[in-house]
C-alpha cells in the first residue's frame, strides 16, 4: 500500500497550478489539485479517501504552497474526494455546491462501508461550510478561480473548477479518463449537458477526477468518448426499459460494448438504474438507494467489487 501511495505525484499543469494524480484511478483512488498564489498561499481542489493518502496529499501540497491554505473546494460529495476534509485547518473554508453539502451529510462514511478492503484509518465527516449555486469566483491575489455548477450529472452537486487565464479545468468526476463514469447518484440525461458545459470552456488542460491529465487534442478526444458513452447508456436504457428487462438484464445483454474495456464496467448497471428512474419520470438527481443498486453491480462484476485504496 505504501508503494501505491508513493506512486501519487504532483504534476505541474500551468505555472503555480498542480494536479495530484493517483494511479491507477480506480475506486476511491482519485485526483486532486492545488493552485498557488504569489505569497505562497494555496487553494486545494478536493481531498482523497484514506487517512494515509490524505496525509501524503497534504505533505505534497505543503511542498508547493507552504503559506496559508485559503480554501478547499469540493467538486462533489463522494468520499474519495471529501474524506480528508477534516484534516484541513479548521479556519480554512470548505467550499462546495449546496447539494454537495446536503449529500455529504446524508451519505456519511457510506463509501468506506461499501468499498471494503482498504485501511481507511481515522475518518470524520466535514461538509462544505460555504455553499453556492450557479457560479462563484475566488481569488488568490490576481489569479481567478471560477467554480461552475454543472450538475446533476455524476452527482447533484457537481462543480468544475476553471482557471480562465491558464485554461485549466479540474473536472472532478464529470471526467473519468480510462474508467466508466458513474451516474447512479446524478443524471444520465444531465451528464451530456455537463460535458457540453465543460467543452464550452475550451480547456487546454483537463484534470479528470480519475486517470491521467489530458492536454490539447486529448481533451477533445476524452470529451467525445464520454459523450459517446452517455449516448450508449441512454440508448441501452430505452431499449431495456421498453422491453421490460431489469437494469441488470439490460447490462448483461449489452456487456459486449465499445466501452467494456474501461475500468469499473460494473458501473453500467448503476447508470442503467438511474436511466430507468428518469424514464419512469423521477427527477434527475433524486436519491436512489445505493443498497438496492450495489448488489446488481456486484452480480454484473461476478463477485465482490475490489478497492485498492
Amino acid at each position: 500500500m505504501t508503494t501505491a501511495i508513493e506512486a501519487a505525484a504532483l504534476e505541474q499543469v500551468a505555472p503555480g497550478v498542480f494536479a495530484y494524480v493517483q494511479p491507477d484511478g480506480s475506486w476511491m483512488i482519485n485526483n486532486t489539485g492545488v493552485v498557488t498564489g504569489d505569497d505562497g498561499a494555496g487553494l486545494m481542489v478536493d481531498t482523497t479517501s484514506t487517512e494515509a493518502r490524505n496525509r501524503a496529499l497534504l505533505a505534497a501540497v505543503g511542498s508547493v504552497a507552504p503559506g496559508t491554505l485559503r480554501a478547499l473546494v469540493n467538486t462533489h460529495h463522494h468520499g474519495d474526494h471529501t474524506f480528508g476534509n477534516w484534516l484541513v485547518p479548521a479556519d480554512t473554508p470548505v467550499v462546495g455546491h449546496v447539494h454537495a453539502r446536503e449529500d455529504q451529510l446524508a451519505a456519511g462514511l457510506l463509501a468506506a462501508q461499501v468499498l471494503t478492503g482498504p485501511d481507511y484509518g481515522h475518518l470524520e465527516v466535514r461538509p462544505p461550510d460555504l455553499t453556492f449555486t450557479g457560479a462563484l469566483t475566488l481569488y488568490l491575489g490576481e489569479r481567478e478561480v471560477e467554480l461552475h455548477a454543472v450538475g446533476p450529472a455524476h452527482t447533484r452537486g457537481d462543480v468544475v473548477v476553471w482557471l480562465p487565464a491558464e485554461r485549466v479545468a479540474f473536472a472532478g468526476d464529470i471526467a473519468f479518463a480510462g474508467g466508466q463514469p458513474f451516474l447512479a447518484e446524478g443524471s444520465v440525461a444531465g451528464y451530456p449537458r455537463a460535458l457540453a458545459a465543460l467543452r464550452a470552456l475550451e480547456p487546454e488542460v483537463l484534470v479528470p477526477g480519475h486517470g491521467p491529465v489530458c492536454r490539447g487534442e486529448e481533451v477533445t478526444r476524452l470529451l467525445d468518448e464520454l459523450t459517446g458513452y452517455a449516448a450508449f447508456v441512454d440508448a441501452a436504457s430505452r431499449e431495456g426499459h421498453a422491453a421490460g428487462w431489469s437494469p441488470l438484464q439490460t447490462a448483461r445483454r449489452h456487456a459486449d460494448n465499445a466501452y467494456a474495456g474501461w475500468q469499473e464496467s460494473e458501473r453500467l448497471v448503476g447508470n442503467l438504474h438511474r436511466a430507468y428512474a428518469e424514464l419512469d419520470g423521477r427527477p434527475p438527481g433524486e436519491r436512489l438507494p445505493l443498497a438496492d443498486i450495489w448488489p446488481d453491480m456486484v452480480a454484473f462484476h461476478g463477485g465482490p467489487i475490489g478497492c485498492r485504496a
